[in-house]
């Protein structure tokens, strides 16, 4: 039997790459290090296209209702969009280091100046209570601590956590700052991508044609689009979510006559940009704001924390973020949850829209599938249980009853 040209190079390719898997395999330190190699590389243009990718969602609204198109102005636009964009990043940023930071550092300094002075009270309060009290006099006896070891222990606990806290909710930023270097060449580079971002299209357009087919070109153009619309509703509706929580913290502070009402509330939505967990970290900055004013009210806030956050996960959250990808809302949670698990809070941050681009690719392939085989609508789209009710006829002419397709 004769073969023929494209199986032969269909049977060569599958041999080299089989060839490759095996070497790769039995080198794969060779090949670990490669790819750490090349990471190294292109690392400061990855964090530099990501860096321009957050920037160009403000910028591009902002844009498009700058000046008038065909004006004289018209040129200046994109710079003005750019500058203004820019100082709402770096404003945020300040927001956060200059005004919530320093709050929270005297309020630390205030817990651990006042750690000995409630140790003590408790130690008073224990040498008073078998007066007050004759039956707990044998229990008090009992108890042999050490109050100096006590207090001591308390103040580098509370100093460790308090450091934790601020380095876990600054994270994010001096992850992306760690390197000058590589900080420096990224927003260089993401300048160039956000100026010249029409240009850069249309050269990866020719590249694509030129390399691939153009029916696997256009697959890959429709999926890039639907990838961008995505991640950048996914974007838009984080920042929405966070405004809409911390706004509640606001008004409810407010009305319960909580301290630090303003600044919980900024606190929160800061950190509410970290889905579903970053709240939990404005929390715990909330409640070491609020106890040095008043520990009954940190409780207060601790229980107001809870509803607001069940309230926010599971209604604002989903059709907030959900709606704005396209995804159900048990997906998002779906995403969160397994994202979070795998990669901690990057894998919340990526899994959400990826979620959502897979989930929409998946479901034009179902369509696809459905038109191809001719499955009419009424059967899938009946109610659960009363498809075979409603159309016998259908069920006789295939078979089978009319809920399966449900």
């Amino acid at each position: 039997m004769e073969i023929s040209k494209e199986t032969r190079k269909r049977m060569m390719q599958i041999i080299a790459f089989g060839i490759l898997l095996y070497c790769g395999m039995e080198h794969f330190d060779v090949v670990i290090g490669a790819v750490d190699f090349v990471l190294g590389i292109v690392m400061p243009f990855l964090v530099g296209g990501a860096i321009a990718f957050v920037i160009n969602v403000p910028m591009k609204s902002i844009e498009r209702h700058l000046f008038a198109k065909n004006g004289k102005l018209a040129k200046w636009r994109r710079p003005v969009a750019y500058l203004l964009t820019l100082a709402l990043v770096i404003g945020i940023i300040t927001l956060a280091l200059v005004v919530v930071i320093p709050e929270l550092g005297n309020t630390i300094s205030m817990i651990v100046q006042q750690v000995p002075v409630a140790v003590k009270a408790v130690q008073k309060w224990l040498t008073d209570l078998p007066d007050s009290y004759p039956a707990l006099a044998p229990a008090v006896a009992e108890l042999n601590i050490d109050w100096s070891s006590l207090a001591d222990s308390i103040v580098t606990f509370v100093q460790n956590f308090a450091a934790g806290v601020v380095s876990s909710g600054v994270g994010i930023f001096s992850g992306i700052v760690s390197g000058v270097v590589t900080f420096v060449i990224a927003f260089t580079f993401s300048i160039y991508v956000l100026f010249q971002k029409e240009r850069l299209a249309r050269q990866a357009k020719q590249i694509l044609y030129a390399v691939f087919p153009e029916k696997a070109t256009e697959k890959i153009l429709s999926v890039a689009a639907l990838s961008n619309q995505v991640f950048s509703s996914f974007l838009s509706g984080q920042c929405v979510e966070a405004v809409i929580l911390g706004t509640l913290f606001v008004i409810t502070m407010s009305i319960l006559g909580m301290p630090y009402a303003m600044l919980t509330g900024i606190v929160i939505a800061i950190t509410a940009l970290i889905p579903i967990f970053g709240a939990f970290i404005g929390c715990v900055i909330g409640m070491l704001l609020i106890v040095m004013v008043d520990p009954v009210q940190a409780v207060w806030f601790l229980v107001l924390f809870l509803v607001l956050q069940q309230i926010e996960g599971n209604l604002i959250y989903p059709h907030v973020v959900g709606s704005s990808v396209g995804l159900p809302s048990i997906w998002v949670l779906v995403a969160v949850t397994v994202g979070g698990n795998m990669f901690g809070i990057l894998g919340i941050l990526v899994f959400i829209p990826l979620c959502s681009v897979l989930y929409a690719l998946f479901a034009m392939f179902v369509k696809k599938r459905l038109r191809e085989r001719e499955i009419p609508e009424s059967r899938w789209n009946a109610p659960s249980g009363g498809a075979a009710a409603a159309e016998p006829e259908v069920s006789d002419k295939t078979g089978g009853s009319g809920n399966t397709a449900g």
